[in-house]
């Protein structure tokens, strides 16, 4: 094979790695599908099979939404035989919550420096 050179000529780039995406809790449940996945496995832990039974979608289906919440750190599971049980990850839950704190404090401190501005014939 010829390329119009006398030899072959290799190029090589290094480049960073980049995660073009990259999981997120909010986002994760932003899903219909696996925010009820998530609501179920907060009442108990479960299986990829007894999750389907009870949600209108199919065992692969499910399967795939749990892998997004896995990623997105929701959600540990656990090989039992030949099946694997699925909980609520406590680290991730926690996560959630500090985020829910912060917009709220956020939102409560931005709500009282607006309640203490003076309003137009007060002084």
């Amino acid at each position: 094979m010829r390329w119009g050179f006398d030899a072959p000529v290799t190029v090589s780039v290094h480049l960073r790695c980049v995660v073009a995406y990259q999981p997120d809790p909010w986002s994760a449940l932003g899903d219909p599908t696996r925010k009820a996945i998530f609501e179920l496995l907060a009442d108990r832990p479960r299986a990829v099979g007894e999750l389907a039974s009870e949600l209108p979608v199919s065992r692969p289906a499910v399967s795939q939404h749990l892998k997004v919440l896995k990623d997105a750190g929701l959600v540990l599971d656990l090989p039992v035989g030949t099946r694997r049980i699925y909980r609520v990850d406590p680290d991730g839950l926690a996560s959630l919550r500090a985020d829910l704190d912060r917009f709220w404090g956020k939102a409560l401190r931005a709500y009282q420096v607006a309640v203490e501005q003076p309003t137009e014939g007060e002084e």
